[in-house]
């Protein structure tokens, strides 16, 4: 397996979406900034300290799903909204209104600027499949089958388990393993037989407490003495870069 950078026992591979597969990270964090820095303005006024959509985002946002970003972000700030409902317009002033908003501007921002994938990703992920090595995308995205649609990537996973599946099973999100270790499941696969690929600070957490068999830190933002810290066995800036190891 030293052709993918990965150790021989490694039976299956659990890719997160967004800053992994698909340039969509860099999206999500410019409609959280705009989410929550309308919302502090309004919370605290003008002299609101805004929204970091580099620091802010990766401690608390990044990975998670929507309405725990929420909720952890606005914790930070030691303000805490009542849950609402997970229809909620997107102007109310609870977790999921909050967290619809984001939806919203989130989608409208792909509509205008589509998706693009990482091309060292998807050959990778065609080497991974040339291996015989199973696949599964896992996603606290409630958008994930839609995004992989839009850039002709679905066919590459034999599982998905994103925000929806996680809803229906009642599956806590990340740093929490349990979507990984529900998608190694239905792949057929112990975790630690499984490699986790992320570039979210609670995806490496995840994969440190579900025990996974190797965690890929993928750094696109120059965080990689954090992705170690946060339990990464490897940091490259594109797969691509695992692919080439010898």
């Amino acid at each position: 397996m030293s052709e993918l950078g990965l150790p021989d026992t490694i039976l299956a591979c659990l890719f997160d979406l967004d800053g992994v597969v698909t340039k969509t990270a860099a999206v999500h964090a410019a409609a959280w900034k705009e989410t929550f820095d309308a919302f502090l303005r309004a919370h605290e006024g003008a002299g609101a300290r805004p929204f970091d959509a580099v620091a802010d985002y990766d401690e608390y946002v990044d990975g998670r799903p929507r309405a725990d970003g929420v909720r952890t972000f606005l914790a930070s700030r030691g303000i805490h909204l009542p849950e609402g409902a997970p229809d909620d317009p997107p102007d109310a002033r609870t977790v999921h209104g909050v967290g619809n908003r984001k939806n919203e501007l989130l989608l409208a921002k792909i509509r205008t600027g589509g998706v693009e994938a990482y091309e060292g990703t998807l050959r990778y992920l065609e080497a991974v499949r040339a291996h015989g090595l199973r696949t599964a995308i896992v996603s606290s995205s409630a958008n994930c089958r839609d995004v992989l649609r839009a850039v002709g990537a679905e066919h590459f996973f034999d599982v998905r388990v994103d925000g929806l599946v996680a809803a229906e099973r009642g599956l806590p999100g990340k740093p929490h393993p349990d979507t990984f270790l529900a998608a190694a499941r239905d792949l057929g696969v112990e975790a630690g037989r499984a490699a986790v690929f992320e570039d979210a600070l609670a995806g490496m957490d995840a994969g440190r407490a579900g025990r996974f068999g190797y965690v890929v830190g993928i750094d696109r933002v120059g965080q990689a003495d954090a992705l170690y810290a946060h339990g990464a066995d490897v940091v490259v800036a594109d797969l691509a870069e695992l692919g080439g190891k010898q």
